[in-house]
């Protein structure tokens, strides 16, 4: 199963970190967390790696209810963006939540997936 969809953009690694936050806003989700892979590595191993920040999306609706069908998932949670500059090459990751579905036996899980899956794929196609 592929984890996530992927796609190459045209803009600066700063200018797709604030599209993809601004375009997240546009689909109500918020940016709960942001991790700077490439500064953490540097400053707990002292290695250099690309620009790479991974952001923690969350659309509260979406996740209420499925905490509310199955509170374990949650470590699934939430739904991560990353965008990654390698070779002068910038690309946006999303979170495929189709996972969920192929992890859980849960119908209304599987069901709140697809509905998800959809609004996921429409933030990559506006960025």
């Amino acid at each position: 199963m592929n984890y996530g969809y992927t796609k190459e953009t045209n803009l600066s690694y700063e200018a797709a970190i604030e599209k993809a936050t601004e375009v997240l806003k546009e689909n109500g989700f918020g940016v709960l967390t942001t991790i700077d892979v490439k500064d953490t590595l540097k400053k707990k191993l002292n290695v250099d790696f690309d620009k790479y920040i991974i952001l923690g999306a969350c659309n509260p609706p979406f996740a209420y209810e499925a905490l509310s069908v199955e509170d374990t998932i949650g470590l699934l949670m939430p739904c991560n963006v990353v965008v990654h500059e390698k070779d002068g090459k910038v690309k946006i990751s999303v979170f495929n939540p189709m996972v969920i579905a192929q992890v859980s036996d849960n119908p209304k899980l599987k069901e709140l997936s697809e509905k998800l899956n959809d609004k996921i794929q429409a933030v990559l196609s506006q960025i």
